[in-house]
């Protein structure tokens, strides 16, 4: 399973796509006993309608396209017929179909705006605000969504509409000021903080090379948009046309608003953290990063050894694996190779460059005025929109080599009895990515097997995932490169092969009740059963899902959500190594899953006895019950977790 490191980490090219947001002004796209499922606010009668429980249900929309999408996104006149055929399906959806999934509402009326705001039907842009806002229960989302737009309606209400720009931009900006003002710092401080650093980012040359890069290929195999692509075509055009021209405006109230209040969140998790010292003399515990790959050299004395196995090019140990010396490895095309981090190839030389790159996109997104951050936007905008391509898979393959090092640097935090076991798949950085066909599922699903089935050999006991898959993967690999002759045939197909990885990989995990898997919830805002996720859709007795929070423990702007994920852990700003020694913060439920499991690997270590169901309930048990505006769900207390696991002897 390649995994989406940059849905479920926020670095890389993640970043990027972000900067492509929506008129919404919502971060990311668009729970029992963790933060309850959104509820819906359609307001419009339910009788009749046909009632809709999982992503898969809902239709397929297609648009087909004549020429580039360069030259569609450009064209007034084309996007006008374009909106007119996304408006009509979103008005046959709303009307037809009964559904429930705040996130999916949230999309589906967040694409209505920006058609309202390409009309210039402000009353209806205005009411689309507040359905929006309605449906949100993160307290900083429901405060921030939609400042920009209603600015912007004010302003050109108040300056009239043929006012000069200049005017128009001094009253948007003293207007927006005044909403920004009022905002509560102490709710509001990193989504404002995030929203800073993607408007400093934003370009038409990085906007359009979005569209060349990540879009245009598919259009070129099939010959239409998706409904995804169509809608991101409509928002990148209304982003060029009328929120690029108050960029500087967004960015200095922002920078305004943070200068003003300089307090920073308190940190709570140094005083609930715990470290054992190795004169305890504690149990060894073996862990897996399954995930894309570590540099052993970083954890020197903490690394799992093959006894019986040589680094010579051979499987010496004949167990079906060459090289596993200190875990296995899988490329993208989910066959067998070798190697504890995937080669860099050329990119090697330019490695210092984007590590830099990596560090500038996370200190943006925490307006930290770095050297790295102030030289990555220097280099975004030399770029031209032809240079994005490249720029976008160094940055993907980089955020990839990155990941698995960082996780298992939090995982092996303050444990000197943790040994650590690489799983290592690779993460496909390619616009074009390895289309995911029938015998691609086929390998993907022996590939879950195959692993945990060497994790229970070896005597793994947890196992951290900070990774994810949906349906749609498969299917946008199918489109890009052109497989299956209508959008129904790619979706039957993606639907056959996504259910060959989900049953691979609930067998695998299900067939390991020794093991415990904490696995990240996800960096979508979304439910993770309605979307089918996996493996955080999965509800196993051995299995934990874990939500991000930040450093307060407020819920983080992207992290998933639902019935199945059971804690939430800090997954913000989280300090750890990445390969070659340095250390890097970053985001995402995919740090907060290996706090989970340094946690889980420390009971263990205390008391070898715990079965993981043990684990996962003394885990709850020991949580805090944390209520943030709407939300209530179950925050890690690792101290109070230790005790309760002492006093049970």
């Amino acid at each position: 399973m390649h995994g989406r490191v940059t849905r479920w980490s926020i670095v890389g090219s993640a970043c990027l796509a972000m900067a492509v947001c929506g008129c919404a002004d919502k971060p990311g796209e668009p729970v029992s006993q963790t933060p309850q499922a959104k509820a819906t606010t359609d307001g419009s009668p339910t009788t009749g309608k046909i009632k809709i429980t999982k992503l898969d249900d809902l239709p397929q929309h297609s648009y087909p396209v004549d020429g580039t999408l360069a030259d569609l996104v450009r064209s007034k006149k084309a996007i006008a017929a374009l909106a007119a055929e996304v408006r009509a399906d979103l008005d046959a959806n709303l009307a037809t179909y009964q559904v429930d999934d705040a996130t999916t509402l949230q999309r589906w009326y967040g694409a209505l705006l920006t058609l309202d705001m390409l009309e210039g039907n402000h009353d209806a842009a205005l009411t689309r605000v507040e359905q929006i806002r309605q449906l949100e229960d993160k307290d900083a989302q429901k405060l921030t969504i939609g400042l920009t737009v209603k600015a912007m309606i004010a302003a050109r209400q108040t300056v009239g509409p043929d006012a000069p720009e200049a005017a128009y931009q001094r009253t948007f900006r003293r207007l927006f000021a005044e909403e920004v003002a009022a905002l509560p710092w102490d709710i509001v401080q990193d989504t404002v903080q995030q929203s800073k650093g993607r408007a400093e980012i934003l370009s038409e040359n990085l906007l359009m090379g979005v569209v060349d890069a990540r879009l245009q290929p598919a259009v070129t195999k099939t010959g239409e948009l998706d409904f995804e692509a169509a809608t991101s075509v409509l928002s990148i055009h209304y982003t060029i046309d009328a929120r690029l021209p108050l960029r500087d405006e967004i960015v200095a109230v922002f920078q305004d608003y943070i200068d003003a209040n300089k307090t920073v969140k308190p940190d709570i998790w140094a005083e609930r953290a715990v470290t054992l010292s190795a004169d305890q003399k504690l149990a060894t515990v073996l862990a897996a990063v399954w995930d894309s790959g570590v540099d052993p050299d970083l954890f020197e004395g903490r690394m799992w050894v093959n006894p019986y196995e040589k680094s010579d090019g051979t499987d010496t140990d004949q167990n079906g694996f060459i090289d596993d010396v200190h875990g296995i490895a899988f490329n993208i095309h989910a066959m067998r190779t070798t190697g504890a981090l995937r080669p860099l190839g050329d990119v090697s030389a330019r490695v210092d460059q984007l590590m830099d790159h990596l560090k500038g996109f996370s200190d943006l997104q925490a307006a930290v005025d770095s050297p790295e951050a102030a030289a990555l936007k220097k280099h975004l905008r030399e770029l031209g929109e032809k240079d994005f391509q490249g720029f976008l898979e160094d940055l993907g393959l980089i955020g990839g080599y990155v990941h698995g090092t960082h996780v298992a640097g939090i995982m092996a935090e303050g444990n000197p009895f943790v040994q650590l076991l690489i799983g290592r798949h690779s993460y496909d950085n390619s616009m074009v990515p390895v289309a995911r066909t029938f015998d691609w599922g086929g390998r993907d699903a022996t590939k879950c097997r195959d692993s945990v089935k060497y994790f229970s050999d070896h005597g793994v006991r947890v196992v951290n995932m900070s990774w994810g898959e949906a349906q749609e993967d498969a299917e946008a690999s199918l489109r890009v490169n052109g497989i299956g002759k209508t959008a129904e045939a790619r979706r039957d197909l993606a639907r056959t092969v996504f259910s060959m990885q989900k049953q691979g990989l609930h067998d695998a995990i299900e067939g390991a009740p020794d093991i415990l898997f904490v696995c990240a919830a996800g960096n979508a805002d979304n439910d993770v059963e309605f979307d089918e996720y996996i493996p955080s859709s999965f509800d196993l007795p051995n299995l934990v899902v874990v939500g991000a929070v930040d450093q307060a423990g407020d819920p983080t702007s992207f992290t998933s959500f639902g019935r199945t994920v059971k804690v939430y852990a800090n997954g913000f700003e989280v300090d750890s190594v990445v390969p070659g020694g340095r250390r890097m913060k970053l985001s995402g439920t995919s740090m907060a899953s290996p706090n989970v499991a340094n946690l889980a690997a420390k009971m263990i270590a205390i008391n070898p006895g715990l079965t993981p169901p043990d684990v996962i309930r003394l885990i709850e048990e020991g949580a805090d019950r944390r209520t943030v505006g709407e939300q209530s769900f179950l925050l890690i207390n690792p101290q109070r977790t230790i005790k309760l696991l002492e006093q049970r002897g």
